[in-house]
Formats: structure tokens, C-alpha cells, sequence
């Protein structure tokens, strides 16, 4: 986790209040809110409830709502948190409460639980989920990226929904078969990259398709500045298998242009 830091006390009363300035920005936000015995989405929870119960709802209750929502506290769960405490704490709390929550949370973003705002507005922009972390095959990728199975996976063809987040990759790799085999992808949203050992890389926009024959060598991902999003199924094929080579090199990665 992103150390967290604040100045917001020195700025304002660094001058008339410096030890208050010094409990705000170094003790209570620089030494309890790095505490690690509870994870930052906890806290801003801890904190919204408590401005919420005593009747503060001014803007710092503003202020905590927002860092709830990029520590990762969704539309449908800040909706659950203010309906429930409303109940302990007064309905005309609630209701004050709820009209700041609009401005931070829209709510066509339901249960997106994404801290990135570019990754949410991705993930509202496509048909399908960008799922989970895809930590089984993370040692394979330049940076971070994202799985979620569009069917099931035990079909005779199943099809996953594969995400990166802006400059991530996969590793060269090659998808092997003594006949049948390959690999194709559809773009859905975002923007990427696709590569053959031996040809340029070619750019990616949603709507387009790559087919990617049997054990050829190649590499696929976002492009630097852009999330991306691509569904990805394997053909059946006689002795398939995947190997997994060395990193796209990121001096080459750089100067690539659409």
C-alpha cells in the first residue's frame, strides 16, 4: 500500500496552529491512517460512519467519502454502509449523507470496486467483466492484469476476457501443436498491441481480430497509455501446450507508436 500523506493541517493552520498542524498531518493521518492492523478500505469506512453519526456533514465528510471510494468501496456498498448506519444514527443524517455520496459516486457504477478512475471508467465502457487479478500467470506479465472466464472453463472452447492496465504485457510465448492449435483474439475495448518474432507490432482498437496460428512466437497487451481489453481463446489441438520465454524488452516496447 501507497504510503499515506497529508499537508491539508500545515497549510491551513501552520502559522496559527502548528501543533495542531503537527497532530493532524504527521500523527493522525502520517502514523494511524499507515497503520497496517486495518487495511485502508476498513479505515475509510471506520470514518465515514463516525463523521455520518456525529452529524458532520460538511467537507471533510466530502473529503472521506472520496477517499473511500478510491481505497475501493463501491456505489452499491457506500449505498448499503449510509442505508444501515442511518438506522443507528438518525434517517435526517442519512439523507444529508446520500447527497454528498451523488457527487462522488455515480450511479450507473454499481459494484465496480476499482481504485483506478481510469480503470472504472474501462470497466463501464465494456460488455464483460474485467474479473481478477490474474496472479496465477502474473510471473508471465509486465505489469498488472486482470482474468475473468467468459463461459466455463471446462467447455470444449473456453474463452476469457484478459485485461491490462496502460504499458502492461504478456511475455513472448509460443502456443504449440503437432497439427490443429492457435490462439485468436478479439478486441474489446482499450488499446494494444499484438507482435510475431520477425514482424512489427501491429495496433490494436476494439472490433478487431487476431489469429494467432500454432507455434509461432509472439507477444500481446496495452499499449502505454491506455487500459486494454481482449477476449482470448486456444483452438483444440494434438499435443498443445504453452511455453513461456523472456520479457518484451522495454526499450523496444517504448518506441512503439500507433
Amino acid at each position: 500500500m501507497a504510503k499515506i500523506t497529508q499537508t491539508a493541517g500545515r497549510n491551513a493552520l501552520g502559522e496559527f496552529a502548528p501543533e495542531f498542524a503537527h497532530f493532524n498531518d504527521d500523527v493522525l493521518f502520517g502514523e494511524n491512517w499507515n497503520n497496517q492492523d486495518i487495511d485502508v478500505k476498513t479505515r475509510s469506512i471506520i470514518t465515514v460512519v463516525a463523521l455520518m453519526a456525529s452529524g458532520i456533514t460538511d467537507s471533510s465528510l466530502k473529503f472521506h467519502l472520496q477517499n473511500a471510494k478510491a481505497h475501493g468501496v463501491t456505489q452499491k456498498e457506500i449505498a448499503a454502509i449510509i442505508t444501515h448506519v442511518a438506522f443507528y444514527a438518525g434517517w435526517p443524517k442519512g439523507w444529508a449523507v446520500f447527497n454528498l455520496a451523488k457527487e462522488v459516486w455515480d450511479v450507473n457504477e454499481g459494484d465496480l470496486p476499482y481504485e483506478d478512475e481510469a480503470m472504472r471508467a474501462h470497466a463501464k465502457e465494456m460488455v464483460f467483466p474485467i474479473g481478477a487479478p490474474n496472479d496465477g500467470f502474473a510471473q508471465y506479465f509486465s505489469g498488472r492484469s486482470w482474468l475473468n472466464p467468459v463461459n466455463e472453463e471446462s467447455s470444449y472452447l473456453p474463452i476469457f476476457n484478459v485485461t491490462f492496465e496502460p504499458g502492461c504485457r504478456n511475455n513472448w510465448h509460443v502456443h504449440h501443436a503437432s497439427s490443429g492449435g492457435g490462439q485468436v483474439l478479439i478486441c474489446v475495448d482499450g488499446e494494444g498491441w499484438y507482435q510475431e518474432e520477425g514482424n512489427a507490432a501491429r495496433y490494436l482498437r476494439p472490433g478487431d481480430v487476431v489469429e494467432i496460428p500454432a507455434n509461432v512466437k509472439h507477444w500481446h497487451g496495452a499499449t502505454a497509455d491506455s487500459w486494454f481489453s481482449h477476449l482470448a481463446f486456444e483452438f483444440p489441438g494434438e499435443n498443445a501446450s504453452n511455453e513461456w520465454l523472456e520479457p518484451v524488452d522495454d526499450e523496444q516496447y517504448n518506441t512503439l507508436t500507433a
